[in-house]
């Protein structure tokens, strides 16, 4: 089965991608790639821009509305995703709780839809 991390980051976090890396967070990311990659479990993956960088678009009544910035108004933004070829949802869920982005925000772990993939592109 193939699950996406995906990765909500506090502000401080997107700040420390800014530096010059020898910091705890970003050495601690650093050892998670690694092990996904040598456990041959990650398929994909990658940090996203700063929030502010985002831009939402909505249609309603058939035009299209714009909003600069992130949607949601929360204290954790989307930072980024990982793509993950597991044989279960526990063993995703123990990838995510080793993220380093779940000990200061959250990881939302969710299986991929395959099935609606090949119904959508035939």
């Amino acid at each position: 089965m193939r699950f996406a991390l995906l990765i909500y980051e506090s502000p401080e976090a997107f700040t420390a991608r800014n530096g010059d890396g020898s910091d705890n967070y970003t050495g601690a990311w650093r050892e998670y790639h690694k092990a996904l990659v040598e456990s041959g479990i990650y398929v994909a993956g990658d940090p996203l821009e700063v929030p502010e960088t985002g831009t939402t678009v909505r249609r309603k009544d058939g035009k299209r509305h714009v909003q600069d910035g992130p949607f949601a108004d929360t204290k954790e933004q989307l930072g980024g995703f990982i793509i993950m070829e597991l044989p279960s949802l526990d063993a995703a869920l123990d990838w995510a709780a080793r993220c380093p982005a779940a000990a200061t925000g959250a990881v939302e772990v969710r299986p991929l839809a395959p099935e609606s993939k090949r119904r959508i592109t035939g």
